[in-house]
C-alpha cells in the first residue's frame, strides 16, 4: 500500500477554533462540540447516529471491494486477510471522510468565485474509474458537481463536429464537471474498434490540441486522468463483474473485445499520451491496481490542482418553529402508506 496508515494526519473534522488536539478555543462561545458532548445526551446520540449513517453508506458501497475480495480469496490469493491491509482499511475510510470533507470545502470556493473546473477520467476497463467518481461525488452538491457520461454517439452526432457533442456538457462559471470518458474515445476504443477511420483519428489529434487550448483560454481548468491497472487485475475485475449479479450490467461486449485486444489498446494509449500531453492541459496517472489507494491519491491530487480557501460564512442560527393553537395534523390515510416489510427484524 502507498498510504501511510503511521501518518499523523490533522483531522480537518472539527469545528473552527479546534486546534490538532481538539482543543476550543476558551474565548469562543458555546460551539457545535460542547453542544453535542456526552452532557447533553440527547443531542449527542443523534449526532452519532447521523455520523454512524453516513459511515455506513459508504460501508455499503465498500460492499463491491469485499465481493472482488472474496473473488481474489477463491483464487489463491491471501493478501486482503493481513493485518497491514485490515489497518489500511481502517485508514481508508477515515481518510476519504477527511478529503470528502476538503472536496466540499473547494466546491464551496468553486461557487463563490465562479471557478470552472473539467475534470476527464479515462483508462482501462475496469480500471475503477467509476469508483472513484461516486466518491467524489458522494458527499456534493449535484446541481454545482455534475457527471457526464454519454452514449454512443447517435447517426446524427456522427455527422456533426466531432467534440460538438461535449460542449453543452462543459462547466459554466461556478460549476465542476467530471466526465466519465470524454472526447478521448477517439484516441482509444473507436481507434482500436475501428469505429473511426485512420483520418478521422488523425484529424483529431490534430484538432484536440487547439480544442482544450481554447477551453484552458476561456477560463476552465482542465485535468485529465488516466487509470492504468495491469493485465492480471483487470482480468480478476471481469471475473467479479461475471459473478456478482450487481455488476454484471457493466459487463459489455466492448469489455469482452478490449480483454482480447489488451495489446492494441497498450499502443493506442501510449500514442494518445505521446500527442495529448500539452503543458496546458497534462495527463496524470492513477496506478490503479489498488481501488482505495487509487481513490485517495486521485481525491488528493485533484484537491492540490485547485486554489481553493475555506469559505467564511456567517453562523447559521436555527429559527424556532412556529405554533399555532388551531394547527391540526391531517393523519396519513392508510392505503398512501408505503408498508414496513421489516417489522419483524
Amino acid at each position: 500500500m502507498c498510504a501511510n496508515t503511521n501518518s499523523q494526519t490533522p483531522s480537518d473534522d472539527q469545528p473552527d477554533g479546534a486546534d490538532s488536539q481538539g482543543n476550543l478555543d476558551d474565548k469562543k462561545p458555546e460551539t457545535i462540540k460542547d453542544y453535542y458532548s456526552e452532557k447533553n445526551h440527547e443531542a449527542y446520540k443523534k449526532l452519532h447516529s447521523e455520523i454512524m449513517d453516513d459511515l455506513e453508506e459508504e460501508m455499503e458501497l465498500d460492499l463491491e471491494d469485499l465481493f472482488d475480495e472474496q473473488v481474489k480469496r477463491d483464487g489463491g490469493r491471501t493478501d486482503f486477510d493481513t493485518e497491514d491491509y485490515k489497518r489500511f482499511r481502517r485508514f481508508y475510510f477515515k481518510e476519504l471522510r477527511r478529503l470528502q470533507i476538503e472536496l466540499v470545502r473547494m466546491q464551496d470556493w468553486v461557487q463563490e468565485t465562479g471557478y470552472k473546473l473539467a475534470v476527464i477520467f479515462e483508462g482501462r476497463d475496469a480500471a475503477g474509474k467509476g469508483g472513484v467518481i461516486k466518491r467524489f461525488m458522494q458527499r456534493l452538491n449535484p446541481r454545482i458537481c455534475r457527471t457526464v457520461a454519454l452514449p454512443a454517439p447517435s447517426d446524427r452526432e456522427k455527422t456533426q463536429w466531432y467534440f460538438q457533442r461535449y460542449v453543452p456538457h462543459l462547466p459554466a462559471g461556478g460549476e465542476i464537471v467530471l466526465f466519465d470518458r470524454s472526447w478521448y474515445n477517439r484516441a482509444g476504443v473507436e481507434s482500436v474498434m475501428g469505429f473511426a477511420t485512420p483520418e478521422q483519428v488523425d484529424q483529431f489529434f490534430n484538432d484536440v490540441p487547439l480544442f482544450e487550448q481554447l477551453l484552458v483560454n476561456s477560463g476552465i481548468k482542465l485535468v485529465k486522468y488516466w487509470f492504468s491497472i495491469e493485465d492480471e487485475e483487470q482480468e480478476w475485475r471481469f471475473q467479479s463483474r461475471i459473478l456478482d449479479p450487481l455488476k454484471q450490467w457493466k459487463l459489455s461486449p466492448m469489455d469482452l473485445e478490449s480483454r482480447i485486444r489488451w495489446e492494441d489498446y497498450t499502443k493506442a494509449k501510449e500514442l494518445n499520451f505521446q500527442m495529448t500531453n500539452f503543458p496546458y492541459a497534462r495527463w496524470n496517472v492513477v496506478q490503479a491496481n489498488d481501488k482505495k489507494t487509487a481513490r485517495l491519491n486521485c481525491i488528493r491530487h485533484l484537491l492540490s490542482q485547485v486554489p481553493y480557501k475555506q469559505i467564511e460564512h456567517e453562523k447559521i442560527v436555527l429559527p424556532s418553529r412556529v405554533h399555532h393553537e388551531d394547527y391540526v395534523r391531517t393523519p396519513v390515510p392508510d392505503e398512501m402508506k408505503v408498508p414496513n416489510y421489516y417489522t419483524d427484524i
